[in-house]
């Protein structure tokens, strides 16, 4: 079942995806060489509390930390450790955030140091994607149709999209109805209804679609060892059109880049 929110409750959700901006945005400057996972999942929980809210991912399912950090051939949910990050090095990032009773849910694939040009296009292409995506999440439309343009788009650079790890509708829960796979057929799966709230969150991998995991029980790795990209935004069905709760502009801020690619999908100018 869809949990249709108003919008008073969307706005709330705002709140708690742009503390995860912020948190993104203030890790940007933190990410290089030298610097320890477990040093950036402290420094991402101090933060998320000094702005009043809890960490999302920290005790959920168990899970140890505040910060999902996967370097490499990490797809996603990498556990926080004492390895201090090396030039060329990739690192997805993923962070929740509760606050007012609702989630926000946001990732970003950072590079470290000075990154290979196959690798930089593997993040061009992924990041392309999730807006890819995001354009089709409006009335009218199903979640194959968002699936459709994320795979097309990958696999036309002979890049594997992983299908057993999907995006979601978010809410009062971290993972609610419906599943936002990044494969499948235009016109399938459910209709998009005004109030939807979903996390799109392509993950490609430089080779093979194929995964494993780590005896953890939590890390998931390309099968072929080659780079996996993520990168996710919460976004609403508001007046029929997709609307951007997060924001990846802190993190631009943070590194010097000047991007527009949110201006599409934003009703009114975001207040920084």
């Amino acid at each position: 079942m869809i949990q249709v929110k108003t919008a008073e409750e969307i706005e709330l959700m705002r709140e708690s995806a742009l503390i995860v901006s912020r948190t993104l945005g203030m890790l940007a400057k933190e990410i290089k060489p030298g610097v320890t996972g477990l040093d950036l999942d402290k420094r991402a929980e101090e933060f998320i509390r000094d702005h009043g809210a809890e960490p999302g991912f920290l005790g959920m399912y168990d899970f140890p930390n505040t910060l999902n950090l996967s370097p490499n051939a990490q797809v996603v949910h990498g556990i926080p450790n004492k390895e201090a990050l090396k030039d060329g090095d990739i690192l997805s990032v993923d962070c929740g955030a509760l606050k007012n009773g609702f989630y926000g849910d946001h990732a970003y694939t950072f590079e470290v140091g000075s990154v290979d040009e196959a690798t930089k296009k593997l993040l061009r292409i992924s990041k392309e994607s999730l807006y890819k995506g995001i354009e089709q999440f409006r009335i009218g439309n199903r979640v194959g149709d968002v699936a459709y343009a994320i795979q097309q788009h990958c696999e036309a650079e002979g890049y594997g999209i992983v299908r057993e790890l999907v995006g979601h509708g978010l809410g009062r829960d971290l993972h609610e109805s419906p599943e936002m796979p990044n494969y499948g057929k235009r016109g399938r799966g459910k209709k998009f209804v005004e109030g939807m709230v979903v996390a799109i969150e392509p993950m490609v991998n430089m080779g093979t679609r194929r995964i494993k995991q780590l005896r953890d029980g939590w890390t998931i790795l390309t099968a072929d060892g080659k780079p996996s990209a993520h990168f996710e935004h919460d976004v609403a069905l508001v007046n029929g059109k997709p609307e951007l709760l997060s924001t990846f502009q802190y993190i631009y801020d943070a590194l010097g880049i000047v991007n527009d690619e949110e201006d599409a999908y934003r009703a009114t100018k975001l207040q920084l």
